[in-house]
């Protein structure tokens, strides 16, 4: 019931904030004497949107662009000026990014003709603004009034009441006012994700030789106080946890200072470079080239401290002193969830759930074998074993700070490390972790053979990522592999994943009648980050990727395409009030197109559509990869049942 209400909720304000448009736009001029005007233009961004700036790398977003309807009254006119814009790695367009909040002014000095008598001057303005949700393209007619003082609002067109043959005869209508519009995934289900590997890291570290062998001998102990021994062992494990979950509180302090601090480490390029350089040592540490130590003083002050103090005191400085004696062990691995969770958009509560993770492992065995002490003789002996497992850890170490070196290949464009490159360098970092371990195996079938067998099985298996073939996705890696664009391969065509698609309505519906399948209608962009999230995360998942390659025709809109229709298809439109809007480009067409058909103009948006034109389910705009297919199953099988 609570589940529905909250749907409910979130559906109507998603509804509510669409209907708003994000940047409100106004004008002014000042009349600077003979002939000469600075033609002013303001734009009010809402809260939590962005205006992009007016220049731009090619491959991100799409930059505000101001063109004059009619150059021939001028003289001469300046470029339009912007003020210093917002500039920062966005970590989807895989580039930095310059944008405006809030309020924006753009100044443009014009001269004009005497022989120009009208009172009115002209500009079409195209731009691109962004939430992190979805992103809209807009295009506006501006006018400037040589004779007004002040600023004069500008209204944008009003879709409703238009007739057009861009109007389609949809069924199911009424499905298009429930559309799902929400974010990738649930804050609480990314943070449950961070916890797991918090758990897996103090796993993995229990099993490492600073860290094992000090689980007899402190159990030992606690087991010998037979009063409060239990008691003692379940305060030490809840004082190793507060331990680690304490490291987490600095970096609290520093998103009150700056907010975003934590997203601009993780993005910042010099910071990948760093990672990269802290990883490449960590992983040499593993492999046991020298240990990470922290000063042998702070181990002797807190071992003696135990020793003086009684109770609780006692067992906090026992449970200090096993985490500095096994930093040399934890700290590449503690290392790398730091790193983990500051990539993340969660921030420092993140960690905090990381950290959390990490102590609960650690301190699991220590208390639980506390309470069944006879399961300590039933433990494996510490040896050999445990360095394998440190080595291991290394060569993952090793392969990770690769992607960090990834990062900072795509943000600087340096074309060294493409998706295929990568690829290889990861393919023979698990095929010699596993080569490692069957040498360690000493030609027996044991685990160590048998690991090693299945690493160097992974890296024959990711080694297959090198093939420019649409069916060999690594789609377990997609979120670690730099993205399917960045390849060494020429794309054969310019549909998402190699698929066939088509980017015209009529077209598509026309194929789709022949084939009989149901149409998947993408309205998308080129400069749309969130709809390349969705077909590089998303679409690539194989259940997905197979829908869209036989069940149903794909028909990619692109509302931010500037080709120019041809004369003949050049559409008009008018409004209620009277006010016309031209239909120049193919992208103006798709636009409207959307707005007219499915009263919404953001992207990604997707409309699963049968031949006869009946709206399968309800249109969905950004969400994760299981909403995803549980709404195209269910969209198929609305098809199939009719």
């Amino acid at each position: 019931m609570f589940r529905n209400f909250y749907i409910v909720l979130f559906l109507f304000l998603s509804i509510k904030s669409l209907a708003q448009e994000p940047v409100t736009w106004s004008t002014a001029v000042k009349d600077n004497g003979s002939g000469n005007f600075t033609l002013i233009t303001k734009a009010e961004v809402s809260e939590n949107w962005r205006l992009y700036a007016l220049n731009l790398p090619e491959g991100g977003a799409l930059p505000t662009e101001f063109n004059f309807v009619d150059e021939s009254i001028f003289e001469s006119f300046s470029k339009v000026n912007e003020p210093n814009p917002t500039t920062k790695f966005d970590p989807i367009f895989q580039m930095e990014q310059s944008y405006f909040t809030n309020e924006v002014f753009f100044y443009q000095d014009v001269k004009i003709k005497d022989s120009f008598t009208g009172d009115v001057i002209e500009q079409e303005l195209v731009y691109q603004v962004c939430d992190d949700r979805v992103c809209l393209f807009r295009d506006l007619n501006l006018e400037f009034n040589l004779t007004s003082s002040g600023f004069l609002d500008i209204k944008s067109f009003d879709y409703s009441n238009v007739s057009s043959d861009l109007i389609i005869d949809f069924k199911n209508k009424d499905l298009i006012l429930n559309s799902v519009d929400t974010k990738s995934q649930n804050p609480l289900t990314n943070r449950l994700n961070i916890l797991l590997l918090g758990l897996i890291g103090g796993f993995l570290a229990l099993l490492t030789p600073c860290v094992f062998p000090m689980i007899p001998l402190t159990v030992s102990f606690f087991s010998s106080k037979k009063k409060n021994g239990k008691l003692y062992s379940f305060t030490y494990g809840a004082f190793i946890i507060l331990i680690y979950i304490s490291l987490s509180i600095p970096f609290y302090f520093l998103e009150s200072i700056n907010p975003e601090i934590l997203n601009q480490i993780s993005t910042s390029p010099i910071l990948n470079f760093l990672f990269f350089i802290i990883f490449i040592v960590f992983a040499l540490s593993l492999f046991g080239l020298f240990d990470f130590t922290l000063p042998s003083s702070w181990t002797t002050s807190t071992d003696s401290k135990s020793n003086i103090y009684t109770g609780l005191f006692s067992t906090f400085f026992m449970a200090l002193t096993l985490v500095l004696v096994s930093f040399s062990c934890t700290g590449p691995i503690l290392g790398t969830l730091l790193v983990g969770s500051i990539s993340n958009e969660g921030g420092a509560i993140d960690l905090t759930y990381g950290m959390l993770g990490f102590g609960i492992a650690l301190s699991i065995p220590f208390t639980l074998l506390a309470f069944f002490p006879n399961v300590i003789s039933k433990l494996p002996k510490s040896g050999s074993w445990t360095n394998s497992i440190k080595v291991v850890l290394g060569f993952i170490e090793l392969a990770l700070a690769f992607k960090f070196l990834s990062n900072v290949d795509l943000i600087q464009e340096w074309g060294i490390l493409k998706r295929e490159v990568f690829i290889i360098i990861w393919a023979v970092i698990f095929i010699l972790c596993g080569l490692y371990l069957v040498k360690q195996s000493n030609k027996r079938i044991n685990s160590h053979f048998l690991s090693g067998f299945i690493f160097i099985i992974s890296g024959v298996i990711i080694s297959t990522g090198i093939s420019n073939n649409s069916s060999v996705k690594l789609s377990m890696l997609s979120g670690l592999l730099p993205p399917e664009f960045y390849s060494i391969y020429d794309s054969e065509n310019d549909c998402p994943l190699g698929l066939d698609c088509y980017k015209d309505f009529d077209e598509g519906l026309k194929i789709s009648k022949e084939m009989n399948k149901p149409m998947l209608i993408d309205f998308t962009g080129w400069a749309c980050a969130n709809c390349r999230r969705v077909e590089e995360n998303t679409w690539s998942d194989p259940e997905i990727f197979n829908y869209l390659n036989n069940d149903v025709v794909l028909i990619s809109l692109y509302v931010d395409d500037r080709s120019l229709l041809e004369d003949k298809n050049i559409i008009t439109l008018r409004d209620q009030y009277g006010n016309s809007k031209i239909l120049e480009s193919i992208g103006q067409k798709w636009s409207a197109f959307q707005t007219l058909n499915f009263n919404i103009n953001s992207q990604p948006y997707y409309v699963l559509v049968s031949p006869d034109l009946e709206i399968l389910n309800t249109p969905i705009q950004y969400v994760d990869t299981e909403a995803y297919r549980s709404w195209i199953t269910s969209g198929l099988r609305n098809y199939t049942l009719k």
